[in-house]
């Protein structure tokens, strides 16, 4: 569990306007020491500190919560105003002006926006000062919610962050787990296929085996991400001269058993690639699954490829609703689809680790999308 005065300095010292905050504030209050205080029922700890007077206090010292007026206004909440701890009613006799010597005192809370009370922008001085003024106690309150609102930030930040790193970890670990029960799923489908089964149960095996080949991509894409956040980036073995067509074929193949009664229509060109032969296959992959996810199921995906000018140029296209621009602009960041209708869900993740495909390999991709048809476009550098 962090340290709370640890953690409490650490939020304030990340805040760029405190400094200026506490400068402003002794110049304009004439108080020779300013500070921001993170304040609870047990403890009093500083977090930014400006001392002109030697106080003695710097950030993630404490002092006695019960010694602190801090304590008081944790309970009320309301600005605390002493412009001379001598001639006040309430304070000249409170123990602490008494114990740490000051005669003028002001400490706005430091409210956050769920409510809960952070602590407080606080100034002291052992000399009287004029104070209760609309002008100072304004800026104490403005202040203190400019404050809040970047505590707010820097938390919602930290819990967002903790949250990404628990989601693509259990990501991570949730794939590798995955691997083993479909690798025997796999073998198993592999080894009754080659039996001899009735029509019916020869349908089975085949559907069963699709859903193998879905799974292992989804699989792949899965740690692909996880890869790709935890380890600093997408990594590409690209080696000379790779004759991608029979790969890409290959692919198709696959595909086309998956998803039986879809046309996939196809013109490969010859060419050869400096490219990860692999993952351009997984590029293609997750381009048709995803133009057979979106696409209408009556009319074909055309897949193609050729040698443009000092570049590969890989096309995949299908008709179907048209994207519209907004959901365009995000297309190709994870977690985020085209479209989200009942059976067609997933992750979110195909067209993401495409386009990483692609940047690995120098590459750009883009999408054009009209009422007529969808076109994914990646060109890739041949040298």
């Amino acid at each position: 569990m962090p340290d709370l005065a640890a953690e409490s300095v650490d939020i304030v010292s990340r805040i760029d306007a405190v400094p200026k905050v506490l400068d402003v504030v002794c110049r304009v209050t004439g108080m020779g020491f300013a500070a921001v205080a993170r304040v609870t029922e047990s403890r009093w700890i500083a977090c930014g500190v400006l001392d002109k007077i030697d106080f003695g206090l710097a950030p993630g010292n404490e002092l006695a919560i019960e010694t602190t007026i801090c304590n008081e206004i944790r309970d009320h909440r309301e600005v605390v105003i002493i412009e001379h701890v001598a001639e006040d009613p309430e304070f000249a006799c409170h123990h602490t002006p008494a114990q740490y010597g000051f005669q003028s005192y002001i400490s706005a809370p430091i409210l956050l926006s769920d409510g809960s009370f952070f602590g407080t922008l606080c100034a002291i001085d052992p000399a009287p000062n004029k104070l209760n003024t609309p002008e100072i106690v304004d800026m104490f309150r403005l202040f203190a919610e400019l404050i809040a609102f970047h505590v707010d930030a820097r938390r919602k930040m930290e819990q967002d962050r903790h949250a990404n790193e628990l989601r693509e970890q259990f990501i991570a670990v949730l794939g590798h787990d995955l691997r083993n029960p479909l690798a025997s799923i796999d073998a198993g489908t592999r080894m009754l296929a080659r039996t001899d089964l009735s029509d019916k149960s020869k349908t089975v095996v085949e559907l069963m085996r699709a859903s193998v080949v879905r799974m292992s991509g989804l699989i792949d894409n899965v740690l692909d991400f996880a890869r790709g956040r935890l380890g600093g980036g997408l990594a590409v073995e690209q080696a000379e001269r790779v004759p991608l067509r029979p790969v890409l074929e290959h692919v198709v193949a696959e595909l086309s058993i998956a998803n039986p009664g879809r046309s996939i229509e196809t013109d490969f060109s010859d060419c050869l690639v400096r490219c990860d032969e692999g993952r351009m296959g997984q590029l293609v992959s997750n381009l048709v699954a995803n133009a057979l996810t979106h696409g209408n199921a009556d009319s074909p995906i055309r897949v193609r490829t050729a040698e443009v000018g000092r570049e590969f140029i890989v096309s995949v296209t299908n008709s179907g609703k048209q994207i519209p621009q907004a959901v365009r602009r995000d297309l190709f960041k994870p977690f985020v689809r085209a479209t989200v209708e009942h059976g067609r869900e997933g992750l979110g993740l195909g067209l993401y680790i495409a386009s990483e495909i692609v940047k690995a390999h120098g590459g750009t991709i883009d999408v054009t999308s009209n009422e007529a048809e969808t076109c994914f476009t990646c060109r890739i550098p041949l040298r």
